[in-house]
């Protein structure tokens, strides 16, 4: 539960005076505390970047964030897909433990309650100012889903956000309009905008009756719904025309509210989540940017990607915060070629590999699936290197939390650990388990990995991405096999009877945090 809120009604007036005064006792001392930035990429694949092996592509930004801090080469988001990632992200809790954590429609009512404690909370009651720039995809307004012609809420300013400048969900879903704070940013009256998931509204051409006007990108999968700007969305959409975003100019947007944020900010602690759309389909980078790679748009979008990165890290420089700012870069899960749209990713690719050395990619169970870019860095405190400890995004929130003096609840972040040493350098300790969510659950302890069965596809039909489902257990030991291409579960029966038993515990109970 929201901490304060639930206090208040606890113990009444008098005790929320004294707790007023110790928030500001509080806030005063935080000023010892670094600033945090979090760069959070979209569908960026563990071989996407030149750091971690890319030899087609260059990302300077990137790779210059990893020379002055710690790589992770085994960090992992909690979801082989956005929106569970982001939830798990925000409230320590695996997303698979809540229903309607699932990939959310653009229209979806906020997935986190608003009375849940977040890692924007944490920040929020040690002292920091917190904003939110870029993707969201954690739905927004009460059940029933947002009125976007009204005050937009709940949203991420209930959920311990001073700030919030919002893609709603995702470039190939509607509304394609910006949210700040509660607002449609805007947004003319006299032209509202309707929203539906179920069927049409309005009478704007979509690409499925109109394939014609499907001037910047084609679907190939998908996204023949309502048409803006010469791409087809999923969902349908009418009104709101003065407000929609252009394509092209959707990184710069949102780079320069974040640089806003940073500049208003510099002379206090803050934490700003920032989390980019690139390199989400569809994929139309700048102009700028165009033929920068020979892999086409998905190259050409990296390259947008780390340049938006690459300010990030100027504007903190210009201002003098650089040592003093932790910068988290990581991405929300595996990277994906062909996500419903012609845009020649698959053609243009080369001897480019997304997924490095590991197997699958988005969707999957296989480690591609969550392994991902996890950079650390903090100049004034954190020696610049590599560390192989198994961590994960779930734990942001307990090891900021003990980092800033905080205790959590019994409810709170029930799946985060306290990681920090680690984070920073002075413990190469690996968490202690992990559990992987895509369609099956996967479980790693050590260096031995296990799959749960499950039925289903085992090569999406779409996205030709290995999706990791069996009908059998799966075991691989990461440190001989780290491809999983060897299936070990017959000939260590009691190794993957144990970790299956492990899984079994940490499912059945509300929480896998030690004690």
């Amino acid at each position: 539960m929201r901490k304060n809120f639930t206090f208040m009604k606890q113990v009444g007036y008098l005790v929320m005076l004294f707790i007023v005064f110790t928030a500001c006792t509080k806030q005063k001392e935080s000023t010892q505390f670094p600033n945090v930035v979090l760069v959070y990429i979209d569908d960026l694949g563990y071989g996407d970047v030149s750091c971690y092996g890319a030899t087609e592509i260059t990302t300077p930004n990137i790779d210059k964030i990893a020379e002055n801090g710690l790589m992770f080469t085994n960090g992992h988001c909690a979801s082989a897909t956005c929106t569970p990632s982001r939830y798990a992200m925000l409230t320590g809790e695996y997303a698979w433990r809540r229903k309607g954590t699932g990939i959310a429609r653009g229209n979806a009512a906020m997935i986190i309650g608003h009375e849940r404690y977040t890692l924007a909370d944490m920040f929020k009651n040690a002292g920091y100012q917190t904003g939110v720039v870029g993707k969201w995809h954690l739905g927004l307004g009460p059940e029933g889903g947002a009125d976007w012609n009204a005050e937009i809420k709940p949203g991420p300013l209930e959920l311990g956000f001073d700030y919030s400048f919002l893609i709603p969900a995702t470039g190939d879903r509607v509304p394609c309009v910006y949210v700040e704070n509660h607002k449609v940013v805007g947004l003319d009256p006299n032209d509202p905008i309707g929203v539906s998931f179920d069927k049409k509204v309005g009478d704007e051409p979509t690409g499925k009756e109109n394939p014609e006007l499907l001037t910047k990108m084609v679907h190939s999968h998908g996204h023949n719904n309502t048409i803006i700007n010469g791409i087809g969305r999923i969902g349908w959409m009418t009104g709101g025309n003065a407000a929609r975003w252009v394509d092209e100019d959707m990184a710069d947007v949102i780079t320069e509210k974040a640089i806003d944020f940073i500049n208003r900010n510099k002379e206090k602690p803050f934490f700003l989540y920032f989390a980019t759309h690139d390199i989400h389909v569809p994929r139309v980078p700048h102009q700028r940017f165009v033929g920068s790679t020979t892999m086409g748009s998905r190259g050409d979008a990296i390259m947008q990607m780390d340049w938006c990165t690459g300010q990030i890290m100027e504007t903190l420089e210009k201002n003098g915060i650089t040592e003093n700012t932790i910068v988290i870069f990581t991405s929300d899960n595996g990277p994906v070629i062909d996500d419903g749209y012609h845009d020649q990713a698959v053609e243009k690719l080369g001897e480019h590999n997304p997924s490095g050395p590991l197997r699958g990619g988005k969707y999957s169970a296989f480690d591609a699936g969550t392994r991902v870019p996890f950079i650390v860095s903090w100049p004034s405190k954190i020696k610049p290197g590599v560390s192989d400890a198994l961590v994960s995004q779930v734990d942001f929130f307990h090891s900021f939390a003990a980092y800033t003096g905080q205790q959590l609840g019994e409810e709170d972040a029930p799946d985060s650990f306290n990681t920090i040493e680690t984070f920073l350098g002075k413990s190469n300790e690996s968490r202690e388990h992990l559990i992987e969510h895509a369609r099956a659950l996967s479980l790693i302890k050590g260096y031995w990995k296990y799959i749960e069965p499950k039925k289903g596809a085992k090569i999406s039909r779409y996205t030709n991405i290995e999706l990791g489902n069996d009908t059998v257990p799966q075991l691989y030991n990461l440190k001989e096999d780290l491809g999983e291409q060897e299936n070990l579960s017959q000939k260590y029966p009691e190794k993957t009877k144990e970790l299956a038993g492990l899984l079994k515990e940490i499912r059945e109970k509300g929480s896998s945090r030690p004690k």
